[in-house]
């Protein structure tokens, strides 16, 4: 099998779409000879954060000398991001292998959809690859995501908000519920911002379960304006002085959980030293998250897709603004068609000179007029440009040089402007 003939075949298991439940995965990794019990593991869930606070623990266990497997989703260009060791992609010769064994071990009464495929392909890279640790990001929620098959040294839920509704529930409790599913039995659990309804629902499952909680605020917090800047203390752990360079105070939470997380391992014989700590923390990447991706005007990539998202954003632009405060902002927006337009935009509105509506190329995005329609009156006189690469030209043109372009709503509109801005082929998996 080609990396291409196995791109394609992964391609055509989205049609299968998400189903939650983890009989398909236990019987998979069974199959498999259950790769993911053979290292130790981080399990992350959250509404918001999750990637970044994965990215940073893997950065940091790498810095400390470990072997780090590190699996998130989605990807933004190529599908070989999500499955990375020491922070080198899987080979495509290897995607290519992997497939065909999954495939072998599939006969049509399990069908497993393509992100049950792609996470116990990860399970087994990361076995083949002889890591120590692996950081695993959940999909979609945790109780049901096929990730949670593993048994982690110890897991994180970084953030509660409203998303994914139609699976997880409408309200923060019944979503805190279901990210409190990767709770295990005596595992220490790592607890960023949430509020009071998400906390007790969280609380009363770590209780069930006999796992310590260690909860920002509580049990261990940063200090400081901005993560380029600030001291950690809390589990053992003081630090003055780190730097951390992905950008937006809300990274400074995302670091404080990763930091946790190295405390709550501690106890598994996980050690990182300092100087670990501050390298991995100044060399850590986490594409499409205010990622500053060209100049002249600034092109800023953000992922942000929901409104707890888009206040962060906001912070950040608010911020950002005090040291350019005469330069245009010109937002390039697209959303899929299930999001919360409305509460998206409303924190992002008053701090931007025009909006561009533009749309991701795919089914479920929903179309710069269904924006223009969903917004209303939120909007006055928005640009509408289905056709991203025109909407980046109008908005370069309204930036002037000078000025700012911020792309976001959707992670697959950061990934299609990434390739775009570096004229490369965009993978057809994504979401």
């Amino acid at each position: 099998m080609t990396y291409s003939s196995a791109v394609a075949y992964l391609y055509r298991l989205q049609k299968h779409g998400i189903k939650l439940g983890l009989e398909t995965m236990r019987a998979l990794t069974a199959r498999l000879g259950m790769p993911q019990s053979r290292y130790r593991a981080l399990h992350i869930a959250g509404t918001n954060g999750k990637g970044s606070t994965a990215a940073m623990a893997a950065a940091m266990l790498q810095a400390a000398g470990y072997r780090v497997g590190l699996y998130t989703s989605p990807h933004l260009v190529d599908f070989r991001e999500r499955i990375r060791v020491n922070g080198e992609m899987i080979a495509e010769s290897q995607v290519a292998q992997l497939t065909e064994q999954l495939q072998a071990l599939c006969p049509p009464d399990l069908a497993p959809t393509f992100f049950e495929y792609t996470t116990a392909m990860a399970f087994q890279h990361f076995t083949d690859s002889g890591v120590d640790v692996a950081v695993l990001e959940v999909g979609l929620g945790g109780r049901f995501d096929a990730t949670n098959v593993v048994t982690p040294m110890a897991c994180a839920i970084t953030t509660i908000a409203l998303d994914h509704q139609a699976y997880l529930g409408n309200t923060p409790s019944a979503i805190a519920f279901e990210k409190a599913g990767i709770i295990k039995s005596g595992a220490p659990v790592v607890l960023g911002r949430l509020d009071d309804d998400a906390w007790r629902t969280i609380e009363q499952v770590a209780r069930e379960r006999q796992a310590p909680v260690f909860r920002i605020g509580e049990h261990f917090h940063t200090e400081g304006e901005e993560p380029q800047q600030f001291s950690y203390r809390g589990l053992g752990m003081h630090y003055d002085g780190l730097t951390c360079v992905l950008a937006g105070r809300h990274q400074l939470d995302n670091a404080a959980c990763a930091l946790a997380l190295m405390g709550a391992s501690a106890p598994q014989g996980i050690v990182v030293t300092p100087e670990a700590v501050r390298t991995g923390l100044h060399a850590v990447k986490w594409a499409g998250r205010l990622e500053v991706a060209d100049r002249r005007p600034t092109i800023l990539l953000d992922g942000a897709h929901n409104p707890a998202a888009a206040t962060a954003l906001a912070d950040f632009l608010t911020r950002a603004d005090r040291s350019h405060p005469s330069r245009p902002v010109i937002l390039v927006l697209g959303m899929m068609r299930d999001k919360d337009h409305r509460g998206f935009v409303e924190p992002l509105r008053s701090l931007v000179d025009e909006v561009v509506l533009t749309q991701a190329d795919l089914p479920r995005s929903a179309t710069a007029q269904e924006l223009q329609s969903s917004l209303g009156d939120l909007l006055s006189h928005p640009h509408v440009v289905p056709s991203l690469s025109d909407a980046m030209a109008l908005a370069r043109q309204l930036a002037t040089p000078d000025g700012l372009v911020c792309v976001t709503g959707s992670l697959m509109l950061v990934g299609e402007c990434k390739a775009w801005l570096h004229g490369c082929a965009l993978s057809p998996l994504r979401g």
